[in-house]
């Protein structure tokens, strides 16, 4: 009979350091890439809930800009990053459209922040999300995701666009590049970590 592992911490961490477990959420409207971010960098196989788009949908989601959309979340993402042997990101993406928000309050709730994923075509249809953010209390940090054609946006314009604090933290990235999408979160868990000094 094999033996299960032992669940001390010490089995999982190097030194018998204590781990750190930190919940990130991945934020934004519909379409803005969250479930291509977290695909993109996260370190096991992601948990998806994306499903194919029906007729049903199409009086509800607002496909102008986005119309070769197929599928579309339906409940979460998940997804884990090691940062370091001490500290582990959790990633949780959550559904943009608006008859979601309801999973919002559970969602949010010991989240040590979120990075908001914004269109640049559409920044319009972030509000909302950031406005549930900060409903919510949570620091956050922008991440302007690129897709193909768009154009870079000045980033005083955007900030000014979308009425950010000016310590709120405003980045470009690609979503569907791993290196890119770390960058982003980074830029998150070093705002994160000034804010807890």
């Amino acid at each position: 009979m094999v033996s299960s592992p032992s669940l001390d911490e010490r089995a999982y961490v190097p030194g018998g350091e204590t781990q750190t477990a930190v919940k990130i959420l991945v934020v934004g409207h519909f379409a803005v890439g969250k479930t291509t971010f977290i695909g993109s960098i996260s370190e096991i196989s992601p948990l998806t809930t994306e499903e194919t788009m029906t007729q049903a949908g199409e009086a509800i989601d607002d496909l102008k800009g986005v119309q070769n959309k197929t599928t579309t979340t339906v409940a979460m993402d998940f997804g884990r990053l090691t940062v370091s042997d001490r500290v582990v990101l959790y990633l949780f993406g959550t559904p943009g459209q608006q008859r979601f928000v309801q999973m919002w309050e559970d969602m949010a709730r010991g989240a040590l922040g979120a990075l908001v994923l914004v269109d640049p075509e559409r920044l319009a249809d972030s509000f909302a999300v950031i406005d549930l953010i900060e409903h919510y209390g949570l620091d956050y940090a922008i991440a302007v995701n690129h897709f193909d054609g768009t154009s870079i946006r000045d980033a005083r314009a955007l900030r000014e666009a979308l009425d950010l604090l000016d310590d709120t933290p405003v980045v470009t990235c690609d979503a569907r590049d791993e290196r890119s999408s770390a960058e982003a979160l980074i830029t998150l868990v070093r705002y994160l970590m000034d804010r807890a000094r």
